[in-house]
């Protein structure tokens, strides 16, 4: 392998293993893989690995796991490998004693078209908003979280029946070949940078938490569908079902349709049978296809109406 094509990588979730592997299967050398210190999970608090250590593990690359980022001793490991250019795909915000090392600079893979949608969940914001396009940008990265300059981006198509785990993995597969594009347009010298322009328009993809996950009755049919499908399979839309004599439960939808027609019925009113699960909008009505119940795997409805009785419920809230 020559001189000056020699890359740290730095990612955490499956999402950014693809663009690992394309690299790692490229001209270029991998020197070494930054990722997030093994983590406690489940009920057993075992050790658990990040999908990119358990790859790099797999082709044997070096890896990094510093507490952090401006550690003496894991800023002199990255500047005694000396590499040449710094890839970041789905990791955490870098300080300059970092990103600024390498000749070539770091670049970031990002799942949106910047400066649109900014921030830690941009396809679900996608989804969320309705969006028919959406995509991949590479930047370098600066001081400021998805600001720096663009590099090269690719635009991808959002159906309407896509949830947001088909359209990530749609944006996952097209990342690793824009990771792979820019570095080699970045050893070529074959690409120049263009600041991206600010706007009070530019929309964002702020965190997502169970308050902004619940759906909201009151809006329309077709953003409480896209709500829905924005955030599955993860971290999923929920409601609450209220039944006639006071009681709650908490439901977590996956799959929705929807009908629009002119509606008389109570916003949230529940309808149901032996076959169908409808809840009423002011402008049609969703009918739910996968839920899931506290204790209870995903199911679809008809799973869920057999086990219960489903005239119990009258309003979703």
């Amino acid at each position: 392998m020559s001189r000056g094509k020699n890359i740290i990588f730095m990612g955490t979730p499956q999402f950014a293993v693809e663009s690992l592997k394309k690299i790692h299967e490229s001209d270029f050398k991998v020197k070494a893989v930054v990722c997030p210190p093994d983590r406690p999970a489940g009920r057993g608090h075992k050790l658990q690995s990040c999908e990119v250590k358990r790859y790099a593990q797999s082709q044997h690359l070096k890896i990094l796991q510093p507490e952090k980022l401006k550690d003496p001793n894991f800023l002199a490991e990255l500047k005694n490998i000396d590499a040449d250019l710094f890839v970041v795909v789905a990791f955490r915000m870098l300080p300059k004693e970092v990103w600024s090392l390498p000749k070539h600079g770091t670049f970031n893979i990002h799942a949106s078209l910047l400066p649109d949608y900014r921030g830690a969940a941009p396809i679900n914001w996608a989804v969320i908003n309705g969006e028919t396009t959406t995509g991949v940008t590479s930047f370098l990265i600066d001081e400021q979280i998805d600001t720096g300059a663009i590099l090269l981006s690719k635009t991808c198509e959002i159906n309407q029946n896509e949830n947001v785990g088909e359209v990530h993995d749609k944006l996952m597969h097209m990342g690793a070949d824009l990771a792979l594009e820019t570095c080699t347009a970045i050893f070529e010298g074959s690409i120049q940078s263009a600041k991206q322009k600010e706007s009070s328009a530019n929309k964002k993809a702020p965190k997502l938490f169970k308050d902004n996950c619940r759906i909201d009755w009151s809006k329309s049919t077709i953003e409480i569908y896209n709500h829905i499908r924005g955030l599955s399979p993860y971290p999923v839309a929920w409601t609450e079902f209220s039944s006639s004599d006071g009681e709650t439960l908490s439901v977590k939808i996956f799959k929705s349709s929807f009908t629009l027609e002119s509606n008389k019925r109570k916003i949230g009113e529940i309808e149901s049978n032996k076959k169908s699960l409808t809840i009423h909008t002011k402008d049609g009505a969703i009918h739910l296809l996968e839920i899931q119940i506290p204790g209870k795997k995903k199911m679809d409805i008809l799973s869920f109406l057999n086990g219960t009785n489903p005239s119990k419920y009258i309003n979703a809230c």
